[in-house]
């Protein structure tokens, strides 16, 4: 019954292996290229560039009309001859730093490079602050209450061994 479950188990998971890469690359298998060099070009470009429109899928990965138009575009600068550089400075020009996954560093990307080191900073401070105030300061005990825990701890242990 077991040997069943996971056999089916594997079974799916391969099915949605070979299944998922297939469904990602459909797209860019459509474009034609006059050089062989030119389409891993392509798919490096547009695994490179965010699409405008999905915000957290690459133009190769989303299937957005403005996807597909930008990927039309990135073919035509291809086939013109541009270097890899011009085609995404062209693109930046268009669309901003946003269209990049990775955009440089200036200063009008700072706070989108310096924002998590800043949180990190504020988080760190908040536990800091917080932890600080809520220690719990140790208490000594008074004679009595030492000599009442020493004989419950005498009791507990004369009866532990009693019932061995």
């Amino acid at each position: 019954m077991i040997a069943k479950r996971v056999l089916l188990g594997i079974v799916l998971m391969l099915t949605l292996t070979l299944l998922v890469p297939f469904n990602t690359y459909a797209a860019i298998e459509n474009y034609k290229f006059p050089q062989a060099e030119m389409a891993p070009r392509f798919n490096d470009l547009t695994n490179v560039l965010r699409c405008p429109k999905c915000q957290n899928q690459s133009l190769a990965d989303s299937d957005s009309i403005i996807a597909k138009d930008l990927r039309a575009q990135v073919q035509n600068l291809l086939i013109q001859g541009q270097t890899n550089e011009q085609i995404i400075q062209y693109m930046v020009q268009r669309y901003g730093d946003f269209i990049l996954y990775d955009p440089a560093f200036n200063k009008s990307t700072l706070v989108l490079w310096l924002a998590p080191v800043g949180m990190l900073f504020i988080g760190l401070w908040v536990l800091w602050y917080f932890g600080r105030k809520t220690q719990i300061q140790a208490t000594m005990l008074t004679p009595e209450e030492q000599a009442q825990l020493n004989r419950l701890l005498a009791q507990d242990e004369r009866q532990g061994t009693d019932h061995d």
